[in-house]
């Protein structure tokens, strides 16, 4: 085994998770994943922690969900009456689910959760129709909120379909994670507070861009009130990435229009250029050059998808690339990243609710250049640099 799986696996249980003896974790173990497993139970036990282990395959997610596509068809078929048939109703075919009772038990008795994400097929459920990968992400709401009340962190262990999604040889990849994994956490930490104490102190923010090559980007947003995570890839700063490398907050009051140029995967569908327009705190318009449909049905999930639970700003000068993943990509230093859908807690006071939603889905834009981000109206960061790095323009 790499030595440098051992040393992801200690990260993620100490800096990461902070695992003590006798804490009950749940680790989720994707296809191809399986040397980080095992890297990560020898250190699990080393520790004194109890092991529940699931398999995390998005193949078996999407025979399970065809499957159920399958049921429900034909129960419309069997149940239609001579006059009714021939019609074409899709909402009459998502299937129903049924309450996952033993899930949700299972996170409510866990301490931590660690997922270990890769995977054998980046798109493995993309023939999978919308409704039910929607109708399946309603049923299991509850389950996501008591999972995210464990000290839960998710992490990827290189393998060769995130290679291939980053456009990458699979040797080139594994050396561009574990640059990302293996840092001096306590100092980005450290450099990372500042941007923290601005949010923590200011009203609003606002993002204006202006380039000839995209559509200009001029948003407002309130965070009065919320509470920024300087996310260090530690629960212990509310931060459950890793690799991280960001600072968030939960921003509302949204108004204006944004220019997302960073392509992704949203829903086992690739998106680009993405244009949204807020209103009154919503989405009001919004078009992609690419992806729309995908882009249309995660805004159409509930109310709340329609409105922001994330405003992210990129930190790690250590990803120097775009790699289609999230996870990497969020936490880019130059760039600047909006969820829509559910808000973090942790960014929250005590006892208030934020956007609530079964959705959370980055999207992100490049602000290297001809961008301007202003906290109550100073300019904390210009085209990419920070007012406390050198090089910063005033």
């Amino acid at each position: 085994m790499d030595e440098r799986v051992r040393e992801h696996a200690e990260v993620l249980v100490d800096w990461s998770a902070r695992v003590d003896p006798g804490d009950h974790v749940v680790v989720s173990v994707a296809e191809d994943t399986h040397e980080l497993g095992v890297a990560v139970a020898e250190a699990l036990g080393e520790r004194g922690a109890a092991v529940t282990t699931l398999y995390g395959s998005d193949e078996m997610n999407r025979a399970y969900l065809q499957g159920a596509t399958s049921r429900s068809k034909e129960g419309e078929v069997g149940e239609e009456s001579d006059e009714d048939a021939g019609g074409d109703d899709p909402a009459a075919s998502v299937p129903e689910f049924p309450d996952p009772v033993v899930d949700r038990a299972l996170f409510e008795a866990a301490d931590v959760y660690l997922r270990l994400g890769g995977g054998r097929n980046t798109a493995a459920t993309a023939d999978v129709p919308r409704e039910t990968r929607r109708a399946h992400a309603r049923s299991r709401q509850e389950v996501r909120e008591r999972r995210m009340d464990t000290d839960w962190v998710s992490t990827v262990h290189p393998t060769r379909s995130l290679a291939q999604q980053a456009g990458m040889a699979y040797e080139e990849y594994r050396e561009f994670v574990y640059d990302a994994v293996l840092r001096d956490w306590e100092a980005l930490a450290e450099e990372m507070a500042e941007m923290k104490r601005i949010l923590d102190a200011g009203e609003e923010v606002r993002i204006h861009t202006e380039r000839e090559d995209a559509p200009d980007t001029d948003l407002t947003m309130s965070i009065a009130g919320r509470t920024a995570v300087n996310s260090a890839a530690s629960v212990a700063y509310d931060s459950h990435n890793l690799p991280s490398g960001e600072v968030f907050t939960a921003p509302y009051d949204t108004e204006g229009e944004v220019f997302f140029d960073v392509p992704m995967t949203i829903d086992a569908t690739r998106v680009g250029n993405v244009h949204l327009v807020f209103e009154d705190g919503e989405v009001a318009d919004f078009a992609a050059e690419t992806g729309e449909d995908a882009l249309a049905s995660v805004l159409e999930t509930d109310p709340g998808a329609r409105r922001l639970g994330e405003l992210g700003i990129g930190m790690n000068r250590g990803i120097d690339r775009f790699t289609d993943s999230i996870l990497f990509d969020e936490k880019m230093g130059d760039t600047v990243h909006l969820a829509v859908g559910r808000a973090y807690d942790a960014c929250l006071p005590d006892g208030e609710s934020g956007n609530e939603s079964a959705v959370h889905v980055d999207m992100i834009s490049d602000v290297s250049t001809g961008s301007v981000m202003a906290v109550d109206g100073e300019v904390v960061q210009r085209d990419g640099t920070f007012r406390w790095e050198d090089g910063f323009e005033r």
